[in-house]
């Protein structure tokens, strides 16, 4: 018999539509050990908070924090509000004894992303960050396959996250919606929102990285803030790429971009090994495109897996093979896997001490930027 596991949701803009259909929907595909409850959701404006309550059916809302955590009959806070204050919030649920879902990045800086991870385990409280693409099932299964040895030695590893919606110089900085752009409230730009994705999935597929040369660059040097009016420099990176080399003697090439005209969410990685590649595209991203040296030559070349049968990662929990599923699904396996691994009193992967590690790599590729020279990562 399940348990009920009551959850409440701090902000409630892109995210915290992803993170509530997630837990509305997981217990409706998988066999889990709680039923979530959408107790309380949190935002700053209430006539938003009150009218997000009542569409996605949370019991309550509130528009301060802290009477969340400070709740005894939340069970676990789901953090998706701007980076600057993911830290003072995840502290104080770990210190209430709250299990934590965290958007990523997990902090604006390495120092923060440490005390983050020094108050869960101190706490012992469940933790997990949200680098979702980990649970696309032909991501997963690229994983299983590099795991099981299949592509031998792994040489290369290129990845890139490739967007256009802030080429205008019109496009403010700040506010509800393009807190993004503002390094207050975000603590870098494309490195830390779109590449800490890829970092995540290379590390997680590939091992660690050791060592990184970056270049960033800001197109677009001043832009009105959104809440004061005003024209102010603009301090994250639109553009940045970095070369690397990983724990295992591969070598890696990563790029992303708010600046590549005619992308909105391109992100693509390819995988050479010894014996065989993979490749893979968000743009069709039930596929994983695999080649193996091994085949016979008369046969050999690039293959399109279709990944939907039930033999493949979480795909026996959906629909019967051939038919797909999408980007919001990964939100769906993200919480049945964290509440599995509750129950099982194991880690969800990427725990925060995982996402340390991705926020380390970010900060030497900026620290690499700004030295200009090669940076080890610690």
């Amino acid at each position: 018999m399940t348990k009920p596991l009551n959850v409440g949701l701090i902000g409630y803009g892109f995210m915290g539509r992803t993170h509530s259909n997630a837990y509305r929907k997981a217990p409706n595909f998988f066999d889990l050990p709680y039923e979530p409850v959408l107790k309380t959701v949190c935002g700053l404006e209430e006539d938003q908070a009150k009218a997000f309550a009542q569409k996605w059916g949370y019991e309550s809302y509130t528009t301060n924090w802290k009477e969340v955590v400070e709740d005894e009959k939340i069970d676990v806070v789901d953090i998706c509000v701007p980076n600057n204050v993911h830290a003072e919030i995840a502290i104080a649920c770990a210190k209430a004894g709250k299990a934590i879902c965290c958007e990523k990045p997990l902090a604006l800086n390495v120092a923060q992303a440490e005390e983050m991870v020094a108050a869960v385990e101190k706490a012992g409280v469940p933790n997990l960050v949200s680098f979702n693409y980990r649970r696309v099932p032909a991501v997963t299964l690229a994983k299983q396959l590099i795991d099981e040895g299949r592509l031998g030695r792994i040489f290369h590893y290129r990845a890139n996250f490739l967007q256009d919606w802030t080429i205008s110089a019109d496009v403010p900085q700040g506010g509800d919606a393009t807190w993004r752009l503002d390094i207050k409230a975000a603590g870098s730009g494309v490195t830390g929102d779109l590449l800490a994705h890829c970092i995540d999935t290379a590390m997680w597929q590939n091992g660690p990285i050791t060592s990184v040369s970056a270049m960033t660059e800001t197109f677009v040097k001043e832009r009105m803030h959104a809440e004061t009016h005003k024209i102010e420099a603009v301090g994250i990176d639109d553009a940045c790429t970095f070369m690397c080399r990983f724990d295992n003697g591969s070598l890696g090439n990563f790029e992303s971009t708010r600046y590549a005209r005619g992308h909105k969410a391109l992100y693509t990685f390819e995988i050479n090994g010894e014996h065989a590649s993979i490749a893979w595209d968000l743009h069709d991203l039930h596929r994983l495109s695999y080649f193996d040296h091994r085949d016979d030559s008369i046969v050999r070349g690039w293959r399109s897996v279709h990944v939907t049968d039930g033999d493949m990662p979480y795909m026996d929990k959906w629909w019967v093979p051939g038919l797909q599923i999408g980007y919001e699904h990964t939100f769906v396996h993200q919480v049945a896997d964290f509440l599995q691994s509750m129950a099982e009193g194991k880690p969800a992967a990427p725990t925060f001490r995982d996402a340390l590690a991705t926020q380390k790599v970010c900060e030497a590729v900026l620290n690499s930027a700004k030295k200009k020279s090669w940076e080890q990562v610690k």
